[in-house]
């Protein structure tokens, strides 16, 4: 059974498809000092939902940015690089993936996205299996993947579990944020996961807040896994522990739920507990309550492109979902990738959203809004809009230098910076295609000669 395992994991990770035109070797870069440099001559996008600024400059000192837009000097001294023909935007921001948690989604051994038969969902923290040198995370990166956020999945309870924040610079994901957010699942999923009906989720769900706000009050000021749960409670200690920040409002709570009227309860579970920070995942039906969201404040992580009846709960899919919620005044970002949806693929699912815009009735996004959708919104979203996501100054200097518009599908990253630092384009994939490409005699496998 192993060796059946890791033979299926060589061929897909050989057949996965590689970004257009992805580095075949290391990037040539210029050497940069202590994250000090400037890109001059480029296409400018700052990624706070402003159009491209063409002959733009961005400044980087300290691995900082320090400016970035029309006529910005450079300090002496600074080493520059030549953007000349090329496009700067911030590094792509994914919300809502399992980087780090698999190397191959149909190989359980490396698999740690879910755990089906764990005694704990609330409590569990992905942040602990995150694994830098998993293939797909070197893929993502060499595609502008700079940040993201590591959510769990729901295997045995409602509760996935605590996402986290990491960042993909190739010396190792750091772990920005452990515990960053909460995951639950009702509609659908949560129903057949409660026992088979929206009310045995929507119970659970209350039933564990008002768990987690009495353990709360019990506590006082001692931590929350210290005190004793009630002999009838349904919550292990460590699930109840784990909610005390999400009721208290320090913690987001990610709901994802499909349908206008399952969007509607939980936006109606915010004035039952009025300290929960929440998002909505998914949101297929969205647009049908996009005067509720905006006026809620509630911010969604949506489906690009989802524009199918899959299922009872988005039968009122419309590619125009995310175009119409953000008219109406809601922060939407694109996320939800997962496995074979990668976080890769986010530049052309925005630039679809783009070319909604051309068709007669549709309702897209424009240009510089399509782009914060996967920098600087789903930035805010995790908490970390001070931090990174655009190129305003004082945030994290990640920056990512294409050879063309990025949100066309024939643009590819030609450099790529995590705060400042200059990071590798080569991933398992691409070291795959080149040695196979022209393979010459002696340079494969005896079986292959």
């Amino acid at each position: 059974m192993k060796r059946t395992s890791l033979m299926l994991a060589a061929l897909l990770l050989a057949g996965t498809a590689l970004p257009a035109r992805a580095a075949d070797a290391p990037t040539v870069q210029a050497p940069v000092a202590a994250g000090d440099f400037a890109v001059t001559n480029a296409t400018v996008a700052i990624g706070d939902g402003s159009g491209p600024i063409a002959g733009g400059t961005v400044v980087v000192r300290g691995g900082k940015i320090v400016a970035a837009g029309k006529d910005v000097a450079v300090p002496a001294g600074v080493p520059v690089i030549d953007g000349t023909g090329k496009w700067v935007t911030p590094g792509l921001v994914t919300a809502m993936t399992d980087l780090g948690l698999l190397d191959v989604g149909a190989v359980d051994e490396s698999n740690d996205s879910s755990a089906a038969s764990a005694r704990f969902s609330a409590g569990l923290d992905v942040s602990l299996a995150v694994d830098p040198d998993a293939p797909p995370v070197a893929v993502s990166r060499a595609a502008g993947i700079t940040r993201a956020g590591i959510a769990p999945a729901a295997a045995n309870a409602i509760f996935a579990g605590q996402g986290a924040v990491i960042d993909l610079a190739e010396n190792g994901p750091a772990t920005m944020q452990p515990r960053a957010f909460q995951l639950v699942e009702l509609g659908e999923r949560g129903a057949d996961l409660a026992g088979g009906s929206r009310v045995a989720a929507q119970a659970l769900l209350r039933n564990a807040l008002r768990e987690a706000s009495d353990l709360a009050r019990r506590s006082g000021g001692k931590a929350a896994s210290d005190a004793g749960q009630p002999v009838d409670a349904l919550l292990t200690r460590v699930d109840a522990a784990a909610l005390v920040p999400v009721v208290t409002g320090k913690q987001p709570l990610f709901v994802h739920v499909e349908r206008a009227a399952d969007i509607r309860g939980v936006l109606a579970l915010g004035k039952q507990f009025p300290a929960l920070r929440l998002v909505i995942v998914g949101a297929g039906e969205g647009w049908r309550v996009a005067g509720e969201l905006a006026a809620a404040k509630v911010p969604v992580l949506a489906s690009a492109l989802a524009d199918l009846p899959g299922s009872f709960e988005t039968l009122a899919a419309t590619q125009s979902n995310v175009g119409r919620m953000t008219a109406a005044g809601v922060r939407v970002a694109i996320g939800g990738f997962y496995d074979l949806d990668q976080p890769r693929y986010a530049p052309q699912y925005a630039g679809n959203l783009v070319g909604l815009t051309r068709v007669p009735g549709a309702t897209g996004l424009s240009w510089g809004q399509a782009l914060a959708a996967i920098t600087s919104i789903p930035a805010e979203i995790l908490g970390e809009g001070a931090a990174f996501g655009s190129l305003k100054p004082g945030l994290a200097a990640d920056l990512v230098l294409w050879d063309g518009d990025p949100l066309e599908v024939s643009s590819s990253p030609v450099s790529i910076y995590i705060d400042g630092k200059p990071q590798s384009l080569v991933s398992h994939q691409s070291r795959l295609r080149q040695r196979y490409r022209h393979p010459g005699e002696g340079a494969l496998p005896k079986a292959y000669e």
